[in-house]
């Protein structure tokens, strides 16, 4: 099915040795197409810079600013567009899309990446109404937090890490979608900007000015999990900074979870980031360690155990 999104490119637009065959989709500051490779003789997906805010296909082909007010800030978005893209490029793992190529053309620019079949996490979450099983996270997650690290490993956090994101291809093989907040924490302390941020997803550092890192990643990937146990993202940051109404994932799913797995998603999602794992590593360690006897309502017991995971609680 393609989307009608207004300034997409048309059914048979060439790009180079791509031909346009729909629109996937799109919004904000893209739009997504599924092409063909006629190098490749292999379908392939096309990601566009086209803020909607700031610029419009002027002639059925070229991308403009909207007015001069807009044109630097869609020169600076494009060419952060283009850095990420040569970034992304250079990482080559099973759990992050795979970037082929990228150009400029009609005034903008344009990433190609590899096509596969499947379906974002959002589908099985909102099939299942939440409730997907322990052994469905367990498959999907450590394989995600695997690329993760590749990615931090590259110095560039995500920043909009949620189901949407998530692609889950036969099988449970997830990719890592949607690089287009991606950014480096090592550039002092910043925000991110407001259209990267996702409502549930997004730790308070995101909102305000702080410090950005993988722990950044890491609170989304407890919020990811969490919907696929609640069906619904945990309330926004800045409301839980004002009144947090989160219940810990240890007390509301207790009957249908391991111990292990709901104290991973409760440390994920500690408002403080000191407090939270601070490398997917950490995340990957607990995750895999065995069962605890204590009993799973024990809450002295789940800080202390969280403390000892952290390297300033470590003796």
């Amino acid at each position: 099915m393609a989307f009608k999104i207004e300034h997409a490119l048309p059914a048979g637009y060439l790009l180079h040795h791509y031909r346009v065959e729909r629109t996937l989709g799109g919004g904000g500051f893209s739009i997504v197409y599924l092409a063909h490779d006629s190098k490749r003789n292999a379908p392939v997906v096309i990601k566009e810079y086209l803020p909607s805010s700031q610029a419009l296909r002027a002639d059925g082909e070229t991308v403009e600013t909207i007015s001069e007010d807009t044109t630097s800030a869609f020169r600076q978005g494009m060419k952060r567009f283009f850095d990420e893209a040569a970034a992304l490029a250079k990482i080559e793992h099973p759990n992050i899309v795979r970037v082929t190529d990228f150009f400029r053309e009609n005034n903008t620019v344009y990433i190609v990446m590899v096509y596969e079949e499947g379906k974002d996490l959002r589908h099985y979450i909102k099939k299942h109404g939440g409730e997907l099983s322990e052994k469905f996270i367990r498959t999907v997650f450590p394989q995600l937090l695997e690329g993760l690290r590749a990615l931090h490993a590259h110095s560039l956090l995500h920043l909009d890490i949620k189901p949407a994101n998530i692609y889950l291809r036969p099988g449970g093989r997830p990719l890592l979608l949607d690089f287009g907040a991606v950014q480096s924490p090592f550039t002092g302390t910043q925000r991110a900007q407001a259209h990267t941020l996702t409502l549930g997803f997004a730790p308070l550092e995101q909102h305000e000015r702080g410090h950005i890192g993988p722990w950044t990643d890491l609170y989304a990937i407890g919020a990811s999990i969490y919907a696929c146990m609640s069906g619904h993202a945990p309330p926004p940051s800045p409301q839980r900074a004002a009144k947090d109404s989160y219940k810990p994932a240890m007390r509301r799913f207790a009957r249908r979870y391991s111990r292990t797995l709901l104290e991973a998603v409760d440390w994920c999602l500690t408002m403080d980031q000191l407090q939270r794992p601070q490398t997917v590593d950490d995340l990957l360690a607990f995750l895999r360690q065995p069962e605890p006897d204590a009993p799973p309502d024990d809450p002295d017991s789940l800080i202390e155990r969280l403390r000892a995971k952290l390297p300033f609680g470590r003796s």
